[in-house]
């Protein structure tokens, strides 16, 4: 995608203009990422988080900022339209910011860096675009607005499917995040997942004196467990069922009448989603049966989708990657992650690539906590943010014209974005 027809001196300038941007603003943006690292805040709990945001912001006047967009910890803020003349068709361009945190081990999947990569990106772009000197040299008949969205709850509750339903994503054209990892790939294909939680009623009764009495809502629980850990030999390869008991009685000496389960269902595509939940369920009320149990089946949190590859947004990522030095590893085919970005990816175009940020240590652990916290992340977001900006202005040396144009899809197939190349 690139906004315009622009001549190989206003395409130079243009980059120019995005590292000179980023540049001036690299210690603010590390400021920023450290204060979201040292106060990690959980699901819709991020109000330090929102807050930080929201004045980073609003620091300059050009951008519109409105806090607690449509949930209590979003974010949204928008600058433009910028250039075209009146009249003319504006291109609404996103940037999502994660920042909640894991419980206990902090920001060990580096949501601070999501934040301050989706910032960074907006910044440079709108730098880019406002040092132009004349708008209507360098750009289309499209006027050009940029929007960041702050997206509070994706590690649990999906906020980003909160604002879907609340309409946050209406009128965006085209929305871009960048996820850190271990290694630099442009799409990794992020599989559906539902939780569900489970409980189990019995009756206490004294374990020693009349256990007859009793009815065991701990043999439920672990029936149940024993009885999906089975059911995962019939399971297809790429499916994936696990969980815990959280709730397993109060003493050793009184038959429990209360158990929890709580368990993650994934598959690679949503629309396989139903038949594991059909499998699950029939072990979890199989249990019931079996001990004489009452119990309770819900799911308590919306349904990730998978994500929708783009190929091609993810090609001019990776060509405007290589123009950096950045090198790309292939496809990992058995990655069993989640996120609420794929709901996303069935309703607007978009891009959820991975960075390397300089270790080897593997998301969701404390390693990764201390990885995300250090000084030297600053270079591999920036360089994430150079050819995340680049990749929107240009198109392989090839300027494009034309709108974005959404096809609703199958959950297979991706939305299509149609590009009229310039020669």
């Amino acid at each position: 995608m690139a906004l315009g027809s622009q001549s190989r001196e206003n395409r130079m300038q243009l980059k120019h203009n995005i590292g000179t941007c980023i540049d001036t603003i690299q210690d603010k943006l590390f400021i920023l990422s450290q204060d979201i690292w040292r106060c990690p805040e959980l699901a819709y709990g991020e109000k330090q988080s929102h807050d930080r945001l929201v004045r980073f912001l609003s620091d300059d006047n050009l951008w519109e900022v409105e806090s607690h967009y449509k949930l209590p910890t979003a974010v949204r803020a928008t600058w433009g339209p910028f250039g075209g003349k009146d009249g003319d068709r504006v291109l609404n361009v996103g940037f999502l910011c994660e920042y909640d945190a894991l419980p206990g081990i902090g920001h060990a999947c580096g949501h601070n860096l999501i934040a301050e990569v989706g910032v960074a990106a907006a910044l440079g772009l709108t730098g880019a675009l406002g040092l132009v000197r004349e708008p209507t040299d360098c750009l289309t008949p499209l006027r050009v607005k940029v929007t960041v969205l702050g997206t509070p709850a994706e590690e649990d509750g999906g906020g980003k499917v909160d604002l879907i339903l609340a309409g946050a994503f209406e009128d965006m054209d085209v929305v871009f995040m960048a996820h850190p990892a271990q290694q630099d790939v442009a799409f990794l294909p992020c599989v559906s997942i539902t939780d569900v939680t489970v409980k189990y009623h019995g009756k206490a009764s004294h374990a020693a004196a009349y256990p007859w009495e009793g009815v065991n809502a701990l043999d439920a629980a672990v029936l149940a467990y024993n009885s999906l850990s089975v059911l995962r030999q019939q399971l297809k390869p790429d499916w994936r069922l696990h969980g815990i008991i959280k709730h397993g009685g109060v003493k050793p000496n009184i038959i429990p009448a209360y158990t929890e389960l709580e368990y993650y269902l994934r598959t690679p595509l949503v629309t396989d989603l139903s038949d594991l939940k059909a499998k699950a369920e029939a072990c979890f009320r199989s249990a019931a049966m079996a001990t004489g149990c009452q119990v309770e089946i819900t799911y308590p949190n919306h349904t990730y989708s998978n994500i929708l590859p783009n190929t091609t947004l993810a090609q001019l990522y990776e060509e405007n990657g290589r123009s950096l030095g950045i090198e790309f590893v292939e496809v990992q085919n058995n990655f069993s992650g989640s996120t609420d970005f794929g709901n996303v990816s069935f309703v607007v175009p978009g891009i959820h690539p991975f960075f390397y940020i300089g270790t080897d240590a593997l998301n969701h652990t404390e390693e990764y906590t201390a990885a995300a916290g250090r000084k030297m992340d600053t270079k591999w977001t920036l360089v994430q943010t150079d050819f995340l900006t680049m990749m929107i202005l240009f198109t392989s040396g090839e300027a494009v014209e034309g709108r974005m144009a959404y096809e609703p899809s199958s959950p297979q197939q991706p939305p299509l974005i149609h590009i009229c190349l310039l020669h």
